[in-house]
């Protein structure tokens, strides 16, 4: 009888040092777990301030007739950091994600934190990375301004749907084609006009990596219910202006061709 209590005794023993393997295992898994969640947090943070030296930038350039190329190289390598930095923040969260997913069978108190954890960084990352998204949306639509300005001090005025269709072409020849005024007020118009164009067209592939990236965002959220939502709604708002913008002007395009057509087969004989 001594010896079955002895057995039972030593058995309990080593199962009470599993769970203390398991314990101290397990905390050693959350430590890393919240360092990597600071870390994110950090990188996220630092494009936060980023955005903000974005801002700063844009309203630099534009307030200049001929910004200077310093400052479009600073504006040029800030964009390159927020983009390198968006993208160690989006394969991280990925790859947390994914540690989520295998472990989603077990309902422990550990695994509700980790995805607490993950959607209040998704929610972070998407708030900040809309706020970019805006700011350069603005800055494009800005910039049209004030070639649409500039054009109207040649002399040639332009729609909206018009100069959509020149920046469209990526030729800014079409911007100074037909302008025969050759003053002094007139070739720094057409400067600052060739200049503005320069900086849509290296915006329009910024746009379209963070509509990319916006989408991406989505699907690595898509199971945190209202999260998503969140999502789809600033997509809306900052991505859309410009896809609509172009579908108006393709709209217009065409309108304009019809109505060509119908212009030149009533004025032809009878």
């Amino acid at each position: 009888m001594k010896d079955r209590l002895d057995q039972l005794k030593a058995t309990q023993d080593t199962d009470d040092t599993d769970d203390v393997d398991i314990s101290i295992d397990n905390a050693a898994f959350m430590d890393d777990f919240f360092s990597q969640i600071e870390e994110i947090r950090q990188n996220i943070e630092k494009i936060s301030e980023s955005v903000n030296e974005t801002k700063r930038l844009h309203s630099v350039i534009l307030s200049a007739p001929l910004p200077e190329q310093k400052t479009k190289d600073e504006l040029e390598n800030l964009t390159l950091e927020i983009k390198k930095a968006a993208n160690n923040v989006r394969s991280r969260l990925k790859a947390m994600e994914q540690s989520i997913e295998q472990d989603d069978m077990q309902s422990s108190a550990d695994l509700r934190i980790r995805k607490s954890q993950h959607s209040v960084l998704s929610r972070k990352f998407v708030d900040v990375m809309t706020k970019y998204n805006e700011a350069q949306v603005d800055f494009r639509e800005r910039s049209k301004g004030r070639i649409q300005r500039q054009l109207e001090i040649t002399g040639k005025s332009t729609t909206d749907e018009e100069l959509e269709e020149m920046l469209e072409s990526g030729n800014p020849n079409i911007f100074t084609s037909g302008i025969i005024n050759d003053s002094q007020i007139s070739r720094q118009a057409l400067s600052e006009i060739e200049s503005r164009h320069r900086d849509i067209v290296r915006l329009e592939s910024s746009l379209k990596e963070l509509h990319d990236m916006f989408m991406d965002i989505a699907m690595l959220v898509e199971n945190q219910g209202e999260v998503v939502d969140n999502i789809e709604i600033n997509v809306m708002k900052s991505v859309d202006h410009v896809e609509k913008a172009r579908e108006e002007t393709t709209k217009a395009v065409k309108y304009q061709s019809k109505a060509r057509k119908v212009r030149e087969q009533s004025d032809g004989p009878h």
